[in-house]
């Protein structure tokens, strides 16, 4: 899948800007540079030294297009392994173009997405967790994702799957030259052996297995859900966090018909929050679809948020909403603190009174109190990166998943006594999946498919 030919593409944003920057990478990236630069100081970029900066203009038929600067950094140590050529010129949006057709009628090919990247992890600079690290730090939706997936680019992920691997390969390697030399080397109490292996390396996968829910937290934000009945105040709630009036508020019970959803932050955690259609029975059409998706939300959410009324009673809508999320992390937020109020916690039956805490939305009372509750309740109150690994794509966590099936399996040989070489089958593939993890061994489909994701120009 290496190749060598060499890739052009602009690789900041197409906006009118101060600075834009074209990158080249491949084997003849300086020499195709060469052809368009004239150097202030009438030198080639081949003779230059890697890693070092040069004043001058693009030329095309005689004709200045820009005054640039132009980053020269020789194979291997570039981003791809690669002679990569970087010209940075003004950052406008019709110079820019301009400047990389230059480029290509001088010998380049336009980069496919991703296609830098890809010739990192080919070349073998990076490995496929921190090639997709690459996409999540540009994607990072709050500054926990990107302190999580910049660890993931130094290989904080590599490093862990390496651990485990070489322990399996170690028991591959032991059970099979015993198999091959009986004579030699005895597997006389190894299963005794194997089984404390096993349990530690089952340990460390159910670790990383775990961090997956917190780790598509932390990079995708918390799926939550308000609920309430009707004119309890769940949108002014919304309008409250987000700082402004997104939506309508009235006196009319059923003003929200469908959800309305928005992406806030909490101490740096991202809330994907969903105000939903009040919680009751109704005959109309319209709003019992809103009311049905409300359920269907809930039932889906990483959080519910309970909004209740304390100036009203509670009623059978009240009822209803308890029983939806007795079984899902929830918090009751009593509403209209600042009225006189008639419900107390010890009226909302089978609920946690911990996580009650009473607000007024309209005042923004106990607004500081939600906010830190929400961090505890997810993170413990912090996240510490110094310590823990979050996996947070999908990807990688299937194949940790399979890995870890197969070292079950390996246990379950052992405790029924089963043959060796059954355990060998069973390590191998465990190893494979944890190669896939990192793309020692990984279809080329799946390759292309990964960085087609990535933006032009990275």
């Amino acid at each position: 899948m290496i190749e060598s030919d060499t890739i052009a593409a602009i690789a900041t944003a197409m906006d009118n800007s101060g600075i834009g920057i074209i990158r080249i990478s491949g084997d003849e990236a300086i020499d195709i540079t060469d052809k368009i630069f004239k150097s202030v100081k009438n030198k080639k970029l081949k003779e230059v030294k890697s890693h070092t900066i040069h004043f001058g203009h693009i030329v095309q038929n005689n004709e200045i297009l820009d005054e640039v600067l132009v980053s020269v950094m020789k194979a291997p140590n570039s981003y791809t392994k690669e002679n990569v050529v970087e010209i940075n010129c003004h950052g406008g949006v019709v110079v820019l173009n301009k400047v990389l057709e230059t480029v290509f009628k001088a010998g380049a090919r336009p980069a496919e997405p991703g296609e830098f990247t890809k010739r990192a992890f080919l070349n073998g600079r990076i490995d496929l967790t921190q090639a997709e690290a690459v996409i999540d730090i540009i994607n990072s939706k709050n500054e926990y994702a990107l302190t999580n997936s910049v660890r993931q680019l130094k290989g904080s992920v590599s490093v862990k799957v390496k651990e485990i691997r070489e322990n399996i390969l170690n028991q591959i390697a032991f059970i099979e030259a015993a198999l091959d030399d009986p004579e030699h080397i005895s597997l006389e109490n190894y299963n005794e052996e194997l089984i404390n292996i096993t349990t530690l390396i089952l340990s460390e996968l159910r670790k990383l297995l775990d961090s997956a829910d917190n780790g598509r937290v932390i990079s995708g934000g918390i799926r939550t859900v308000i609920l309430g009945k009707p004119n309890a105040g769940k949108s002014s709630f919304l309008n409250t966090l987000i700082g402004e009036e997104r939506a309508i508020v009235t006196e009319i019970e059923g003003t929200t018909r469908d959800a309305l959803e928005e992406n806030i932050r909490i101490h740096g955690i991202s809330l994907n929050i969903a105000d939903t259609a009040g919680i009751r029975e109704t005959e109309d059409v319209v709003e019992k679809i809103g009311v049905k998706k409300s359920r269907t939300l809930a039932e889906e959410a990483d959080l519910v948020l309970f909004i209740v009324d304390a100036s009203r009673p509670l009623n059978e809508n009240d009822y209803e909403i308890i029983d939806i999320i007795k079984d899902k992390k929830y918090l009751v937020l009593m509403n209209k603190s600042d009225l006189e109020t008639v419900v107390k916690p010890s009226d909302i039956v089978g609920i946690d009174e911990s996580r009650i805490i009473n607000i007024s939305a309209k005042q923004n009372i106990g607004i500081d109190i939600f906010e830190d509750k929400i961090k505890e309740m997810f993170f413990g109150g912090e996240i510490n990166f110094d310590s823990e690994l979050f996996i947070t794509n999908e990807r990688q966590k299937n194949d940790i998943r399979n890995a870890y099936d197969s070292i079950l399996l390996v246990e379950n040989s052992i405790k029924n006594r089963m043959p060796e070489d059954f355990f060998s089958i069973d390590l191998m593939n465990a190893y494979e999946s944890l190669g896939k993890v990192i793309g020692e061994t990984i279809e080329d489909d799946l390759v292309n498919q990964i960085f087609s994701k990535f933006c032009m120009g990275k």
